[in-house]
């Protein structure tokens, strides 16, 4: 396993799947870590069953990836509902993949907020705050968070254990929020800038941001999105990027 150069830390591939994209037996080859739709944004109990057995059958950890109630727009709208509302909700979307992936026989070790509300989470302390509630529901997850964001420390200090997360296929601005999509250049799409951005993520190399900085940012798992059009080849270029890394570590260890 690849060591981050920055933390000594393993790094890991995830890739939200189970969306009702294409592609999703290919994207469970090459990933380590899969974070499953459960009904938020998309999917239900037979796209999640799928994808546990593919998570079976190609050795993938699981998680639940829940959202806003948002299926119209794909889980990016922040919808009018009150707080107790949500987690009931999202503590329903948990329990749905929880239930169908031990039918299957996935045990799920994570779970990775989605899209607005994740974004939402990183930066605002009273969406962390009904994250970290949630996460005590569950205490046999980790929580994948933004890496280096406020987030992480509310949680940790709560005694929630995170993974930290960053995006080889998005751009970032300086206060190491992601830019928002649709800002000229967030998204990257080109393979080999993926594939260049997760190497400077996991050698500790700045990263040039969307408002002119450059930030340095240390993570345990970098994430593709499985909703992009790119998303196979994003995926086989992080994978080459960490598989090329860890040939050069042992290479100069020899």
């Amino acid at each position: 396993m690849l060591l981050s150069q920055t933390s000594n830390m393993p790094i890991w591939i995830n890739v939200d799947l189970g969306e009702g994209c294409a592609h999703d037996e290919e994207l469970f080859k090459i990933t380590d870590w899969a974070n499953i739709a459960c009904g938020g944004h998309a999917g239900d109990e037979n796209s999640i069953r799928k994808a546990c057995e593919f998570a079976l059958e190609f050795g993938v950890q699981v998680g639940a990836h829940p959202s806003y109630p948002d299926k119209a727009g794909f889980g990016r709208t922040k919808p009018l509902i009150s707080p107790i509302k949500l987690l009931a909700e999202l503590k329903r979307q948990v329990d749905l993949f929880e239930n169908v992936a031990a039918k299957v026989g996935c045990v799920s070790a994570h779970f990775k907020p989605h899209g607005q509300l994740y974004n939402d989470a990183a930066f605002d302390a009273s969406t962390a705050i009904l994250l970290i509630e949630l996460a005590k529901m569950y205490p046999h997850l980790q929580l994948v968070a933004l890496a280096e964001s406020p987030q992480v420390v509310l949680s940790r200090a709560a005694g929630v254990v995170v993974v930290e997360e960053a995006f080889p296929d998005r751009a970032y601005l300086s206060n190491g929020a992601l830019a928002p999509r649709n800002q000229p250049g967030a998204l990257l799409n080109n393979p080999e800038q993926v594939k260049a951005q997760a190497v400077s993520i996991v050698r500790g190399g700045p990263l040039q941001c969307l408002d002119g900085a450059s930030r340095v940012v240390t993570a345990q798992t970098l994430c593709v999105h499985g909703d992009s059009l790119q998303a196979l080849k994003n995926a086989k270029a992080v994978r080459a990027a960490l598989t090329e890394l860890d040939q050069g570590t042992q290479s100069g260890a020899a």
